[in-house]
């Protein structure tokens, strides 16, 4: 866990082995400085989204600069909203790809982007063309 304070990024999604996959990519972009946690899959492993996970992932990813949630679609968007809203700290949930966001906003917090830039980088993955 890297000793200064940066912002911390939480991928959520319905599954468990794409949000550990998405983090572990956007670790890699995040050269060992940024925190990343995952919080896929519901309380008991399948697919599905829980609040309870996304809160400990938040939790884990809150060194004092804030938490970005990336979220993939319908109720993980939805739990994101709520765990961002009911957060005692300051949580944003971006508007932002999972994969390409994700790795924009590691590359951000990495660098030493406060919560608004590395939720703007995130949010700016949408102009990532792959053609």
């Amino acid at each position: 866990m890297p000793s200064e304070s940066v912002v911390g990024i939480v991928v959520v999604s319905h599954s468990r082995a794409l949000a550990e996959g998405v983090a572990e990519v956007a670790r890699a972009m995040g050269v060992g400085k940024a925190v990343i946690e995952p919080a896929g899959g519901d309380a008991e492993g399948g697919l599905g989204t829980s609040p309870d996970l996304v809160e400990r992932a938040v939790a884990a990813a809150d060194s004092g600069d804030g938490v970005v949630l990336l979220a993939d679609l319908g109720s993980s968007v939805l739990t994101a909203r709520l765990v961002a809203e009911d957060a005692e700290t300051r949580v944003v949930l971006a508007d932002a790809p999972l994969v390409e966001g994700a790795i924009a906003a590691a590359s951000t917090a990495a660098a030493g982007g406060g919560l608004e830039e590395v939720v703007a980088a995130a949010e700016s993955a949408y102009d990532f063309r792959k053609r």
